[in-house]
């Protein structure tokens, strides 16, 4: 009874293709809106979480103010090399210190410029940053002493300034003075907030101090952590440390703010899940709609087909085959709507994250979910057409024309 019913919803449905088409345009929409949509919203949080942790799972970032954001430090005292070498002597834990201070500028060489950030730092912020070379070396201690004009450039200096020429041993103007290219960072990409991450001049912290701002000024310190040691309290201690330094009373607020970049990635992960989840149930409504026009079609369709109801009835058939054949035929117009919603989706899911630069990511259950939501609303909205043809009176239904 269940083969039979099936083909005549399947040769049903295709004798009119174009209307079963229109049918469940709004399931298929809906299907791979929401499929599109949490795909999308997983690989666009996976991205962000690489990138935070490209920084270092073990990380610590302190910076002056108590908000994130340009101009939110006005006010808070910045930091100096003495914080650097008293957090790396007096706190126990801490594996590498690296001070940083930043400034976009135009460089010059070969008879190009281009802007870029220069950065100010020590060599261990090559560590710190997960830079590894493509050629060349690091500055050495004895230049960050003598705050030599040496500088390491990452591949889109070399691309767009350089050239073809090999950039080790080159020199590169930056403002007012000239650094001679001692190494050059290997590519490292778009960010997943779509910063070019090797789009950058690297240089002793001392001579960017010195040549570049005039001021011994640094405007955060990165801080690697030895996992072996208490997370919480190491923090704990290095607030106190940067409190005792920066002279706060037991009264006063702290000036500066130390952020975990483990904890980072959990709140920015955490928060671009609920938002996929929200986009997610606002494309789910599609399908709601869809369930609509597939109820409408279908009260439509007992209509058009009111006397063959009726024939069938008087000839034998039962009530609850007549419910069957025309929810079968609601069910199966949904599972196609859902089918060829996932394979939109597959597809838009694919462009979507090369367009956007974030990984393609696979997710079966929300496939499947979508799936079976699909038929579901094909059962849902189709019980009331087929509950209204299998209670026809079968005389009536015979008259009728």
């Amino acid at each position: 009874m269940l083969l039979n019913a099936l083909w005549l919803a399947l040769r049903q449905i295709f004798r009119n293709p174009m209307r079963s088409l229109l049918t469940v345009l709004g399931i298929v929409i809906g299907v791979a809106a929401v499929i599109t949509m949490v795909t999308v919203g997983n690989g666009a949080t996976q991205a962000v979480r690489e990138q935070i942790e490209s920084l270092g799972s073990n990380q610590l970032m302190i910076r002056p103010g108590q908000r994130m954001g340009a101009g939110r430090a006005a006010g808070a005292p910045t930091f100096k090399l003495e914080d650097v070498d008293a957090i790396q002597s007096q706190i126990a834990g801490v594996k590498n210190v690296a001070p940083q201070r930043s400034m976009s500028m135009t460089v010059v060489a070969q008879g190009k410029n281009w802007n870029t950030q220069v950065i100010g730092s020590t060599s261990q912020y090559f560590e710190l940053d997960n830079r590894p070379l493509s050629a060349g070396r690091y500055f050495e201690s004895t230049e960050e002493r003598a705050g030599s004009a040496v500088c390491v450039i990452g591949s889109t200096i070399q691309k767009e300034v350089f050239g073809s020429v090999n950039p080790i041993g080159q020199m590169l103007r930056t403002g007012n003075f000239s650094c001679r290219v001692v190494g050059m960072l290997e590519t490292k990409g778009q960010s997943a907030f779509g910063g070019d991450q090797d789009d950058l001049v690297v240089m002793p912290i001392q001579t960017f101090q010195r040549r570049v701002v005039g001021n011994n000024r640094i405007s955060s310190i990165s801080v690697a952590v030895d996992s072996a040691f208490d997370r919480e309290m190491l923090t704990e201690s290095l607030r106190q440390l940067m409190r005792e330094r920066r002279n706060l009373s037991d009264h006063d607020d702290d000036n500066f703010m130390i952020l975990d970049t483990e904890e980072l990635a959990k709140r920015v992960s955490s928060t671009t899940e609920i938002m996929t989840m929200l986009l997610g149930a606002v494309a789910a409504v599609s399908l709601i709609v869809g369930g609509i026009g597939i109820m409408n079609i279908m009260l439509v369709s007992v209509t058009e087909r009111t006397r063959e109801i009726g024939i069938r009835l008087a000839i034998g058939a039962l009530a609850r085959e007549v419910l069957m054949q025309f929810l079968i035929e609601a069910v199966v117009l949904g599972c196609l709507g859902g089918l060829l919603g996932v394979v939109i989706a597959l597809v838009g899911s694919i462009i979507l994250a090369g367009v956007m630069g974030v990984p393609f990511i696979f997710d079966p259950f929300i496939n499947v979910v979508a799936f079976g939501f699909a038929a579901l609303t094909g059962i849902v909205f189709g019980y009331f057409p087929a509950r209204r043809a299998a209670q026809m009176d079968p005389i009536e239904a015979v008259r009728h024309e």
